[in-house]
């Protein structure tokens, strides 16, 4: 098969290349998907740039995003899942076959069911950030449920996190207040479904924001460090501040105002979530894309063999999604 990999880490030129290589086999509990589209997430990046300190054992085909149809299965798995068009989360994690490539190899749980008539589009861009913005609103919480009536506060409502974050909790029955840094980017936001988009650079912002709600009930938080005066002016006793992204430099957490707010900071990072609360999140992600509640960010496309300038394009801070397709 065809497929991008890189051997060492480095600069997306010097390491990334497109090469043939032998086409897996799913082992037992795997199946294999026939990628239609991957989808790029700065993790992609970050990890191929040696950023998170990992290193391939002998190549790693990146991105742990994607969407296509399985076309084989291993040992223990259901033989209706052959043809199933699927979305795929993590599937370079602990993998050396992620979604950069015509075919990818992944457990089967990681191989989510996609209506049919969700576009490659949706299937692509969703995993990882769907996936991270579902157990942002669900952490500490009753379930998807209890979201309905209460308010939340979504940083970076344009990012691919936060899109997903204002349209599942739209779905859920709550009211959304979100952060852009441009009106091209609060149009967006609009689109998913805010309530209020606030450009987070003009003055004013807090009072805004206050104005709309006394407080909010949950936070989805990009930058604990930049937007931490915003959060805790909007929080009160059983907000829920679920932070997704880390900063250069560790923010200064203030202990006191919390406790006396009886406020809550809940970090997240998908990979380490236990598997009972990422099969809930999960499991909203596919429910709400079977609803229609969820639509693709806008897509920049490359083909595979441009791997290097899809990978600088999210380096850069591409507005949307950057998917390539094999």
């Amino acid at each position: 098969m065809k497929a991008a990999l890189y051997r060492h880490t480095g600069p997306a030129a010097e390491v990334l290349s497109v090469v043939d290589v032998e086409t897996p086999e799913p082992g037992p509990g795997e199946v294999r998907v026939r990628i239609t589209a991957s989808g790029i997430n700065p993790t992609d990046w970050k990890t191929r740039t040696g950023l998170t300190g990992q290193e391939p054992d002998t190549f790693q085909i990146p991105h742990q995003d994607g969407v296509g149809v399985i076309d084989a299965i291993g040992e223990g798995v259901d033989a209706t899942r052959v043809g199933q068009r699927v979305w795929l989360f993590l599937a370079a994690f602990g993998n050396r076959y992620g979604t950069a490539a015509e075919y990818s190899v992944v457990h089967a749980d990681l191989a989510v069911p996609l209506p049919d008539d969700a576009p490659d589009e949706l299937g692509a861009c969703l995993g990882v950030p769907a996936v991270t913005a579902a157990h942002c609103l669900l952490v500490r919480g009753a379930g998807r449920e209890a979201l309905r009536d209460t308010t939340v506060l979504v940083a970076g409502g344009a990012g691919a996190v936060g899109h997903y974050a204002i349209e599942l909790a739209k779905h859920a029955g709550a009211r959304v207040v979100t952060t852009v840094s441009s009106e091209e980017k609060g149009e967006l936001a609009r689109a998913a479904g805010a309530d209020l988009v606030v450009n987070y650079r003009e003055p004013g912002l807090i009072e805004r924001v206050q104005a709309f709600t006394d407080q909010v009930d949950r936070v989805v938080e990009v930058a604990l460090g930049a937007n931490l005066e915003l959060d805790l002016a909007v929080s009160g006793a059983g907000t829920v501040i679920a932070v997704y992204a880390n900063e250069p430099d560790d923010p200064v957490i203030p202990t006191r105002r919390l406790m006396v707010a009886n406020t809550a900071i809940s970090y997240v990072l998908l990979y380490g979530v236990p598997r009972v609360e990422l099969a809930d999140a999960v499991s909203w992600t596919a429910d709400a894309a079977a609803a229609g509640a969820l639509s693709p960010l806008p897509v920049t496309r490359y083909a595979l063999d441009d791997i290097v300038a899809a990978h600088e394009a999210v380096e850069q801070g591409a507005v949307g999604k950057v998917i390539l397709t094999p």
